[in-house]
């Protein structure tokens, strides 16, 4: 009888995780659209035509039109893409600082330890949205400006789960291996124990980037995200609560998408959660 991998014991557990293929579902498709928006987008994302402005949904614009008469379908396709890259980048950002410094908190221990999960404590005491707010206000608002920011603010909880797998697994027998090897502590670090914690990061790097969506989506909401004409969902809905009494689709598209989008990512990352260890499961 064939040996059963961890790889294929992960797949066979996700399969049977139905809405975790329906997460996985909605994040392909998301995916997709973002990669096809030039193609799918049925008006260019610049066309204004105030003859047209604040049209319901129609047969030509299936969406309907914002106040300048532009292409809300179309608008909506394109910031798929802003949400893919603002999701990522962020995420990215945050993944590299919490690991680097939760696997030297968790492997060296003692003094290092205390002074990083100190700082750490620090951080979280920290309103993270007004934070965010905060630095946005004193720098000039942009998409890279708020991928930086809301990945240099979120790199917390990323931390605190490297640490406590670096704790466990410095004790192996594998790293014990390693050190009687002479192999020195950054091998140790980055090729011995490293790669055997990259479950959790995994995890928190899928439900991170639902995360980092809906700040981007909130703060372009607020008018201090992504600006106009760049299209993004959450300054669509600053455009629709400007006119919800006359024009409720440029509220409702955009809520639906960030909803259903943020939904996926949170359903993938439960079930790759489930998967990996399905004892965590409740």
């Amino acid at each position: 009888m064939e040996r059963e991998t961890p790889g294929r014991l992960f797949w066979r557990r996700f399969r049977k995780n139905r809405l975790a293929a329906s997460g996985t579902l909605i994040v392909l498709l998301l995916f997709l659209v973002a990669a096809l928006a030039p193609y799918i987008s049925p008006y260019d994302i610049g066309d204004i035509n105030t003859k047209n402005a604040l049209q319901p949904p129609s047969r030509d614009h299936l969406l309907g039109t914002d106040q300048l008469g532009r292409d809300v379908l179309s608008r909506m396709i394109w910031g798929s893409r802003i949400s893919l890259l603002v999701g990522f980048v962020a995420v990215g950002i945050a993944i590299v600082i919490g690991t680097f410094l939760g696997a030297l908190a968790g492997f060296y221990g003692k003094w290092v330890d205390n002074v990083i999960m100190r700082f750490v404590d620090i951080m979280l005491c920290f309103p993270t949205f007004f934070l965010i707010l905060a630095v946005i206000a004193i720098l000039e608002p942009s998409i890279w400006n708020i991928m930086i920011v809301i990945g240099v603010t979120s790199w917390m909880g990323v931390t605190r789960l490297v640490r406590a797998e670096f704790l466990s697994l410095k004790e192996r027998d594998f790293v014990k291996a390693a050190r009687a090897t002479g192999a020195k502590n950054p091998r140790i670090i980055f090729l011995h124990i490293l790669p055997n914690a990259l479950s959790p990061i995994w995890v928190s790097a899928t439900l991170g980037v639902a995360a980092a969506i809906l700040t981007e989506s909130a703060l372009s909401f607020l008018g201090i995200g992504v600006q106009p004409p760049t299209p993004s969902w959450g300054n669509i809905l600053t455009a629709g609560k400007d006119n919800i009494e006359i024009a409720w689709w440029l509220s409702l598209y955009p809520g639906l998408a960030i909803l259903i989008t943020v939904l996926g990512y949170n359903l993938l990352g439960e079930g790759i959660r489930d998967a990996i260890d399905p004892r965590l499961k409740t």
